[in-house]
């Protein structure tokens, strides 16, 4: 192989290296986007819904950094401030709506493919441990004791850490989709 040769292969080599790095750069940070979701009765009245009270929330991870009463009360903090910047008012006693949350993580381990050795004609496998966490928040009529509302926010996040400082924002997409639009 000549020089010339040899040279425009290692510039193509590095090309392809670059595209590579761009690509699982794109599809890394949408696979570690948030996915939010809705769910209602069709048949509640949410315009008769004024007051709610937060309760037991539960925190389901073996993670230090997410099970903490410090979690907890930053949940219930984002929860109290999204649903009366909606209007509705928080009581200790006979509320509209009964608010529940659970936050669940789990340990997952996914595979990356990327091409590898001479002029990427191989595939190269990875596993890159991840932590998907899911957050549901459920809205409840005391009165009949049904579910009326309930939002889910998933990240797979990789750090349990990093997760737990995206808590808030989790909350505040979710609850942006209460009241439902009929």
């Amino acid at each position: 192989m000549t020089t010339h040769a040899l040279q425009r292969s290692v510039r193509s080599a590095s090309l392809i290296a670059s595209l590579v790095v761009t690509a699982n750069g794109l599809v890394g940070s949408s696979a570690l986007a948030q996915k939010v979701t809705a769910d209602f009765d069709e048949t509640a009245n949410f315009g008769a819904f004024k007051t709610f009270a937060i309760r037991d929330g539960q925190l389901h991870t073996a993670s230090p950094a997410l099970d903490s009463e410090l979690t907890r009360r930053r949940i219930e903090s984002e929860i109290e401030k999204a649903l009366t910047e909606k209007g509705l008012t928080k009581v200790a006693q006979t509320p509209d709506l009964n608010v529940t949350y659970t936050l669940g993580a789990r340990r997952e381990v996914e595979t990356e493919a990327y091409p590898a050795g001479w002029r990427g004609l191989r595939t190269r496998v990875a596993r890159v441990p991840t932590t998907a966490g899911n957050l549901v928040i459920d809205l409840r009529n005391p009165k009949t004791r049904s579910l009326v509302w309930r939002g889910i926010a998933a990240d797979n996040e990789r750090d349990p850490a990093k997760l737990a400082d995206k808590l808030d924002d989790m909350v505040r997409k979710t609850l942006a989709k209460y009241p439902p639009k009929k």
